[in-house]
């Protein structure tokens, strides 16, 4: 896979320091090496990219629980002329932090990003029934002004370990998230100009439909050009296109890259029936054994190319007249 960032590169992220989108760019081997620059709200992230203030952004997209992070769809569909070149997953562990010497008993005020707070409901309603939730614009936002008393005595922040360490919190409860299979997804994007990364054999492409009017079987028309190829869908959501009441544009994730000639034919015929076709990106695919997926495919395919040539070193050549 080549190389999408440097030392020298610069990478903005929601911040300030210690969210779970810096544990995140902290986790993956080459991001980490980039000049990382926390900015205080989704928006600003994604628009330092288009002001070329930042060669790339970094931003979450959907939580297991949560779902879809509106305000970043949103902004890759209707705002940013951006492409997403990679994907990271993330398994999330939230934490209830407070200054030294609080006990969860004199917990009054729980401060976190809605999603966070969102994804622990359970627990706080085991454990602090009768605490206030207040939002904050990020995890680590939240830890900051629990840690500079800015909230008052007897608040908490559910953020990262990693916040704890950097704002000088404590950690009163490990692990409230109430599912345990808790991950968010994040994702690179870069200016739409950017190059595609190349295929891997393990690869996912995102577009955005929007449909040339509303009639029955539109949508159905939509995925049928998937189904005719056997396409396999990851994701489908639909989104207000924010022109009147009704009128929805579809967000797809699948399987392929647009490289794949399959992919290629799909995309080419959604192109020409649609009002509009939005690329949001084909790149390489997180999860679980996605390294060893892209191994093997690479394995097969030097295989399959060594076979290849052995045949074609073999045909005769074509007879002079």
């Amino acid at each position: 896979m080549t190389a999408l960032v440097s030392p020298t590169t610069t990478i903005s992220f929601l911040g300030p320091r210690g969210t779970f989108t810096e544990e995140a760019l902290r986790r993956d081997p080459e991001l980490s090496m980039a000049n990382h620059k926390a900015m205080s709200s989704f928006v600003e992230v994604l628009a330092a990219v288009g002001a070329g203030t930042s060669d790339l952004a970094f931003v979450a997209l959907e939580n297991s629980i949560e779902g879809t992070v509106p305000v970043t769809v949103d902004q890759l569909i209707f705002e940013r002329d951006l492409i997403i070149l990679r994907e990271v997953v993330l398994p999330i562990t939230q934490n209830l932090l407070a200054r030294p010497d609080t006990t969860l008993a004199e917990v009054r005020r729980v401060v976190s990003f809605p999603h966070a707070t969102a994804q622990c409901r359970g627990w706080l309603a085991q454990h602090l029934p009768g605490a206030i939730e207040v939002a904050a614009t990020s995890t680590a936002e939240a830890v900051r002004l629990v840690a500079a008393g800015a909230e008052g005595a007897g608040s908490a922040a559910i953020g990262t370990s990693l916040a704890a360490e950097l704002y000088g919190l404590e950690v009163l409860a490990g692990d409230i998230e109430d599912h345990p299979d808790n991950v968010t997804r994040f994702v690179l994007v870069g200016p739409a100009s950017s190059s595609i990364p190349a295929p891997t054999g393990h690869d996912k492409t995102s577009v955005v439909c929007f449909q040339s009017s509303d009639h029955p079987g539109s949508l159905h028309g939509i995925l049928g050009q998937f189904a005719a190829r056997d396409i396999n869908l990851v994701k489908l959501e639909s989104r207000p296109t924010k022109h009147r009441l009704g009128d929805y544009c579809f967000t797809i994730d699948f399987e392929g890259h647009v490289s794949d000639e399959v992919v290629a034919d799909c995309l080419r015929d959604l192109h020409a029936t649609l009002r509009e076709l939005k690329f949001l990106g084909s790149y390489p695919a997180a999860g679980d054994g996605g390294h060893a997926i892209r191994r093997t495919v690479s394995e097969s395919w030097r295989a399959a190319n060594t076979w290849m040539r052995e045949l074609q070193s073999r045909v005769e050549p074509p007879k002079s007249h």
